[in-house]
């Protein structure tokens, strides 16, 4: 039977020096959940503007259902990208945007309880309203992963605790770790030892660690899985860890090994980071 993922987030235009590119870590969560052939949701909202129309078109380009999406008076979400020598991305990101007052509705509530897991990530919570609808959900959701993009200075401690306590899986990139370990005084010496921190001291079953172009780690059930990565060309790393998030998602709801699940998100992470913007075409041909 075919799984239901919901991804509850952002929704934006990533804004690059040569163009712009429809993204947010949601969205691009839920878009490759499409992908691999998941029946996927996505609960977001956008302005009653140009921005958000070209959005809502855009997915309905990729046959992409919209009907979670919300319209509010706040405007469309844009995000100024600029890349490194090495293609790596940093963001500047408007606040408030349309996105940051995602209302509970009832729809939003029957989906997720009806669903196999949700996503959330914590940037959706650095505003009460999206917060607030966010842990009203959550209390309805089967299996929670917490895709924890931290993204400076959007985020507390205390809001980071409430979250990883819903957490059954985490998504965490090597940097992101690194800020764990100092706000929640984790002692470990080394990336195995933190992960088992983290999950002991939250309860969390699964950690994918993200090591950009060093590859990954999953900790399953106390036991470390590792992947030395794809090497590619990168063009941007814009979108890439939410490839790879969401690839693992469909692989473990799908009940590959676990060895297999982590190869193909590794897989098609690197993929993503071969292409310009977040959101490039593929098919199941990407994991041959």
């Amino acid at each position: 039977m075919k799984k239901t993922v919901v991804a509850i987030g952002e929704i934006l235009w990533d804004v690059l020096p040569d163009q712009k590119k429809a993204g947010g870590s949601s969205m691009n969560v839920a878009l490759n959940l499409h992908k691999q052939n998941i029946n996927s949701k996505f609960i977001s909202a956008i302005g009653d503007d140009n921005d958000g129309i070209e959005l809502i078109d855009f997915l309905k380009n990729e046959n992409f259902p919209t009907d979670l999406i919300q319209v509010n008076k706040l405007p469309t979400s844009t995000v100024n990208v600029k890349l490194d020598e090495q293609q790596q991305a940093t963001y500047t990101i408007a606040e408030p945007v349309a996105w940051d007052a995602i209302e509970l509705s009832d729809q939003a509530v029957d989906t997720v309880k009806n669903a196999d897991a949700l996503v959330y990530c914590s940037l959706t919570c650095r505003n009460e309203q999206s917060r607030n609808t966010i842990l009203s959900l959550l209390k309805d959701a089967k299996l929670k992963i917490f895709d924890i993009n931290l993204r400076a200075p959007f985020y507390e401690t205390t809001t980071l605790e409430t979250l990883l306590n819903y957490a059954d899986v985490l998504k965490i990139n090597d940097e992101e770790l690194l800020i764990l370990k100092s706000a929640f005084a984790l002692t470990g010496n080394d990336d195995e030892q933190l992960l088992k921190q983290l999950s002991n001291n939250f309860n969390i079953a699964t950690i994918c660690l993200t090591l950009g172009g060093k590859g990954a780690q999953i900790l399953h059930e106390e036991k470390l899985y590792h992947h030395k990565g794809y090497p590619v060309k990168v063009a941007d790393t814009v979108g890439a860890g939410d490839a790879f998030l969401a690839t693992f998602v469909a692989s473990y709801l799908n009940g590959f090994p676990m060895d297999t699940t982590l190869d193909r998100a590794c897989k098609v992470g690197a993929f993503v980071a071969s292409q310009h913007g977040a959101n490039p075409s593929y098919n199941e041909t990407v994991f041959d």
